[in-house]
């Protein structure tokens, strides 16, 4: 369990961190990125470093458009300088021209190197039972 300062000054993180992927503003989704990155969702995981990750953004296939993080958002503290927070997003994105959006949930693990946060690690998960339980069938 986290205090809420502590609550508070991840859940910024995750904003600031969000609105720079959203305005494509790579010196700061930089800035707050550990060197090497692990990042995990649906096509796997990789370890990636500040000259790929800035590679990634300059290069993504996709813009997004706009996001919502739920109100279910949970912190951990591990030990003073590192700490874990998961919630759910609504993501909007235009991809080939197309809108489009998705429900997921997402992870990261905060590290505080000379006083700085950066992200350590970030997974996403998509929203969704794989085997389709949660979809109605239409017949």
């Amino acid at each position: 369990m986290a205090d809420q300062t502590l609550e508070r000054e991840l859940l910024d993180l995750e904003l600031r961190f969000w609105q720079a992927l959203k305005d494509n503003d790579v010196d700061t989704a930089l800035s707050m990125t550990d060197d090497p990155c692990i990042v995990m969702g649906p096509q796997g995981h990789a370890s990636v470093d500040k000259r790929a990750f800035r590679k990634m953004m300059t290069s993504a296939p996709y813009k997004l458009e706009r996001f919502e993080l739920g109100q279910d958002v949970q912190v951990h503290a591990l030990c003073k300088d590192v700490a874990i927070i998961a919630y759910r997003v609504h993501e909007e994105f235009t991809v080939d021209g197309k809108s489009v959006s998705l429900e997921a949930a997402d992870s990261s693990t905060w590290v505080r190197r000379n006083g700085h946060w950066v992200c350590a690690l970030h997974t996403e998960a998509l929203k969704g039972d794989p085997f389709g339980r949660d979809r109605v069938s239409g017949a």
